[in-house]
């Protein structure tokens, strides 16, 4: 199918656009900091600018429909691709609070939000802390599999079924 001029129903609003592309470069960035040393300070503070963004998101999209995927896609996709956009709201929360729980727990690491304000500790057990700490690096996989997953799909769309979905969400088309 060839690509169409895309009508402007069916994009995602401004809103949606600059959320999408916000929490995707600081999820990205993050995801990085873990790998090669999550400790650093800037990684908290990256994943409390995700949860808010996140919580703005998602009150954003309550307010805000997303425009329909196209006509031939299949219903099997259609739900695929709901699931996964529930599932990457849920780790959006999850994994920046299971960080933040982490942080909290009896060997109280500092947090501040990149040095302008401290971020209150959550009131949570050490043992707590500790079951955030395996959650976190669980849920951070399970996060960069469905990035993959996510931008994988986004190409499929693009160079093989040649529609608009991934043109749709560009910030500048």
């Amino acid at each position: 199918m060839a690509r169409a001029a895309i009508a402007r129903t069916d994009r995602y609003s401004g809103g949606a656009i600059l959320f999408h592309w916000a929490i995707a470069a600081l999820v990205l960035v993050n995801l990085w900091i873990g790998l090669i040393g999550g400790s650093m300070p800037v990684h908290k503070a990256i994943g409390i600018t995700v949860l808010a963004l996140t919580i703005g998101r998602i009150a954003w999209r309550i307010g805000h429909a997303p425009p329909p995927l196209p006509a031939h896609t299949p219903a099997i996709e259609r739900l695929v691709a709901k699931t996964l956009h529930l599932v990457f709201y849920a780790l959006l929360v999850v994994l920046p609070m299971s960080g933040w729980a982490m942080s909290s727990g009896a060997t109280r690491r500092p947090l501040t939000w990149f040095g302008v304000f401290d971020i209150p500790y959550l009131p949570v057990s050490p043992a707590t802390a500790g079951i955030a700490h395996d959650a976190h690096e669980i849920v951070g996989i399970a996060m960069a599999v469905l990035v993959g997953l996510h931008i994988a799909a986004a190409l499929r769309h693009h160079f093989l079924l040649r529609d608009n979905v991934l043109v749709r969400m560009l910030p500048m088309v």
